[in-house]
């Protein structure tokens, strides 16, 4: 690697001199002319920095890329988008998220079991990075050489934190133990234990994940949500918040979350709430605010964390906490749960399911349920009680009905099949108003929740403003929901933590 030598100085002037400038516009060496006759080639975008901005060879060694002033250090060309939390406005570079999971070096079965994490091939690629931002400036997939519009927005030598270098640490270990204990144990069928690598991890990692699967060979990669915290936190000036000391892994987590579960079960909202000293402002008739669940948790940990939306631990392992409350007896949830807001242009432009945003969604969650149990409706939430937490995969089901909903919607878009009609009042027949604006109410036919699990329903509360076009109709918001029935299902299959 020695040949590869190069100053901080030096690459800071390189990079601060394409910044701006599109993939084809710095392509002095012509990288994408190997994307003709080839529209499906990999890696353009790193080999135009790699070869005509910083001026070395690509490679697929398992060793960092350069030697910047004596460290070594990994090259990373990573692509970021705009959320889709940047729908409600002029999109700002603080929106931005990562396209995609970020590779980073091979999991070596026969390799991985002798080595130690700091000498380990993936920290050697990690200890130090050189991570290159462009702006991949498309919905959907594209082929290679429609990379040389997307420009480059910016730079950083990134060295992970303390609290990240223990998650990144306890993930390694978990991949190394799985194929340790698959090669003491199952050494007749190894290769189907191989291919589970990825499966049987999912709920215990937090930043790293495996892909493929066996037989092809799997490589380490950051997770997309983990990327997007690193993205998050070089484009813009707020940063993520620790939730308590030491809680930097999915394992301190739970286990902090078990020990608040023994201690505060059976508590109701009233008492937590007086307990830690959390206002509120009532709704009509007195009715608990359902966001105080989040309050509540926020002092269990004694953080200063102003949402959990904004917790470090959450962003970088792709939790999603949701508070679910139980009728007693039955199990059955109150109400649905809104998942994410629907980006029309990306589901009409995605042809495939395995790359939408729907599919994205369930396969990289982790979902926290914050349980409480309802005893009485007209209570006001005053007195449902505590349960616990519960972490939740999404199942291959649930994904599936996930799909039905996205053939639907695009179904409905694609074949000018979406309609709004005028609601009526089943028995007389007669229009239903609104009572605040006294026009009609209308309804779309969008598929509804008893048509299957995964849904959709707007979200708004005044029907003048409809911001949404689509075919030409206004309408709300759209979110994608799940039914309330269904996650009582999937939670009755969950142990607390």
């Amino acid at each position: 690697m020695a040949g590869y030598e190069r100053s901080r100085k030096e690459i800071k002037q390189k990079l601060d001199s394409v910044i701006g400038r599109s993939l084809k516009e710095v392509d002095v060496n012509n990288a994408f002319a190997k994307t003709i006759g080839h529209p499906k080639v990999t890696g353009i975008a790193g080999d135009v920095i790699e070869k005509s901005v910083l001026d070395y060879p690509s490679n697929s060694d398992q060793e960092a890329d350069l030697l910047v002033d004596g460290v070594h250090t990994e090259v990373k060309t990573t692509g970021i988008r705009y959320s889709n939390k940047s729908m409600k406005g002029r999109p700002k570079p603080e929106d931005f998220e990562a396209k995609e999971p970020m590779s980073i070096t091979a999991v070596s079965p026969e390799k991985i079991v002798n080595e130690t994490f700091l000498n380990s091939n993936l920290w050697e690629k990690l200890n130090h990075t050189l991570i290159v931002y462009y702006h991949y400036a498309s919905k959907t997939p594209v082929l290679a050489e429609e990379y040389k519009r997307f420009v480059i927005k910016g730079y950083e030598f990134h060295d992970f934190s303390s609290e990240d270098r223990e998650a990144l640490e306890s993930d390694w270990k978990k991949v190394r133990d799985y194929i340790a204990d698959a090669q003491a144990n199952y050494a007749d069928e190894l290769n189907e234990r191989y291919s589970q690598l990825g499966s049987a991890l999912r709920k215990e990692l937090t930043m790293l994940d495996t892909a493929p699967k066996w037989p092809h060979r799997p490589r380490f990669r950051l997770k997309r949500a983990a990327v997007s915290t690193i993205v998050h936190e070089y484009f813009s000036s707020e940063k993520y918040q620790q939730l308590a000391p030491g809680v930097n892994t999915i394992d301190s987590l739970a286990q902090r979350l078990h020990n608040y579960t023994e201690r505060y079960k059976g508590w109701t909202v009233h008492q937590l709430l007086e307990e830690f000293d959390i206002s509120y402002a009532p709704r009509i008739g007195g009715t608990v605010p359902k966001s105080v669940a989040e309050k509540i948790v926020l002092k269990m940990f004694h953080s200063d964390a102003t949402s959990l939306g904004k917790v470090k631990i959450f962003k970088k392992s792709g939790i999603i906490p949701k508070t679910i409350t139980l009728k007693e007896n039955s199990g059955h949830h109150t109400e649905d749960v809104k998942l994410f807001p629907i980006d029309f242009d990306e589901l009409v432009a995605n042809r495939l399911f395995e790359t939408s945003d729907f599919y994205n969604y369930f396969d990289e969650s982790k979902f926290l349920f914050i349980c409480f149990t309802e005893h009485k409706q007209k209570d006001g939430r005053r007195k449902n009680t505590f349960e616990g937490f519960k972490l939740v995969i999404p199942s291959e089901e649930v994904i599936e009905k996930a799909k039905i909903a996205w053939e639907d919607t695009r179904s409905l878009i694609i074949n000018k099949d979406l309609k709004e009609e005028v609601r009526h009042y089943a028995k007389t027949g007669e229009i239903i108003y609104n009572k605040k604006t006294k026009l009609p109410q209308t309804v779309l036919n969008f598929m509804k929740s008893k048509q299957n699990t995964i849904f959709l329903r707007g979200t708004g509360t005044d029907s003048t403003r409809k911001p949404e076009q689509v075919n030409g109709i206004s309408m709300y918001k759209q979110y994608l929901w799940i039914r309330g029935k269904e996650v009582a299902n999937l939670l009755k299959q969950e142990s607390f933590l």
